[in-house]
């Protein structure tokens, strides 16, 4: 029987040139360790894999070794490729080694130190349990699109964010130095444009994958349910899309998957839009500020939220600025954001998977005002 293929790509700038070093002592010996065919691919410069995947023969398994923007790059070289039906079903692995990793919370349980995280992941990766992760395609008007497994942000918030290493030198006051200067700006910081967007899209049966689908009991309770909550009779011709229109103004817009709460059972498939109101001072500013460097995708109350399958973002004309798409910067331009359910397959902990259909499953009974254990379907051992 021939050895399984996996075909590593690794960033060795990532986590101020770091990964390198911590990839080949505490991933590396357990890959070979495995049985596998690795094949180790360095990148040299910023864009490299997604030149590299392009050109990459057939493989059993992609691992990515970096942080988000390793991630960006290796995810949108695979799916700018003319086959990428065929190498999207490629299931990939993930070795967190960047500063930011935004993927490892919704993959891998915490770990008490950088070294633990690294070889729980690699062994995540042997184990072989996967889950399907959402990915946006975002394409400006002239240019190839980037393709996305977190989100797009635009608004003062990000812009202050990628300037608080300058301040290196004020320590733990950094992050908040970064955001009170930049209220020496014009205040308050708007940020307009047109939006129009889709509504969520009804999620199609799963294709047929034993190890991918849920447990038994889930599968039959949520048909019971979709029969007696389908109308008799109802006409199952497709609705024409219905566009919505909005003219917004904001201090930050971000456009999210929904796999930092990755829900294995839901019936919609949607992205988050959140807009955030542009009335905020220049205290709440600094505050807010600094949570979000802790989690880009804290809301403040006030916040709009919109969930949309697809959206279309005009700016007007002469705006400047940058997007961070999954923390990588690029040019603010209008972009259509279209949100592709289901597109990867991630390697990741078999226990987080299974707090995700536990956590799936109550929800479903908590919303029918059953709990799970009244239900036949929730009996263990089964």
């Amino acid at each position: 029987m021939p050895l399984k293929k996996a075909t590593v790509f690794l960033n060795p700038a990532a986590c101020k040139g770091k990964a390198g070093n911590l990839f080949e002592k505490n991933a590396a010996p357990i890959l070979h360790l495995s049985g596998l065919d690795v094949t180790v691919v360095k990148t040299d410069y910023e864009g490299q894999a997604k030149k590299l995947l392009e050109l990459m023969e057939s493989t059993d398994l992609i691992i990515i070794a970096g942080g988000d923007g390793t991630v960006q790059e290796v995810i949108t070289g695979l799916l700018r490729r003319a086959d990428e039906a065929a190498f999207s079903k490629i299931p990939i692995g993930f070795i967190p080694l960047g500063k930011t990793c935004t993927l490892s919370h919704t993959l891998y349980p915490e770990s008490t130190s950088q070294v633990q995280h690294i070889t729980n992941a690699t062994l995540a990766i042997l184990k072989g349990e996967t889950v399907p992760l959402d990915v946006l395609q975002i394409k400006g008007e002239k240019e190839q699109p980037v393709f996305a497994v977190s989100g797009l942000r635009w608004g003062a918030y990000r812009d202050a964010g990628v300037k608080v290493s300058k301040y290196w030198y004020l320590g733990p006051l950094k992050t908040q130095a970064a955001h009170f200067f930049s209220t020496f700006k014009e205040w308050p910081q708007k940020h307009q444009a047109a939006l129009m967007y889709l509504g969520p899209t009804e999620r199609p049966p799963e294709e047929p994958d034993e190890k991918s689908r849920p447990p038994f009991f889930v599968r039959l309770y949520r048909r019971l349910i979709a029969y007696l909550s389908s109308p008799k009779g109802s006409s199952q011709e497709a609705a024409p899309e219905d566009w919505e229109e909005l003219k917004l103004s904001t201090i930050e817009l971000s456009i999210a998957t929904r796999n930092r709460q990755l829900d294995l059972t839901r019936t919609e498939d949607f992205m988050d839009i959140c807009i955030e109101a542009e009335s905020v001072s220049k205290g709440q500013f600094v505050h807010r500020g600094s949570q979000k460097m802790r989690d880009p995708h804290v809301c403040p109350e006030g916040t709009q939220y919109i969930q949309a399958s697809r959206c279309i973002l005009q700016l007007p004309e002469g705006t400047e600025g940058s997007f961070g798409i999954d923390n990588e910067e690029y040019e603010a331009m209008p972009v259509e954001v279209k949100l592709l359910p289901r597109k990867l397959r991630f390697f990741c902990d078999p226990r987080m998977r299974e707090q995700m259909l536990q956590a799936a499953v109550q929800q479903e009974f908590m919303a029918e005002g059953q709990s799970p254990a009244a239900s036949p379907g929730s009996i263990q051992g089964t």
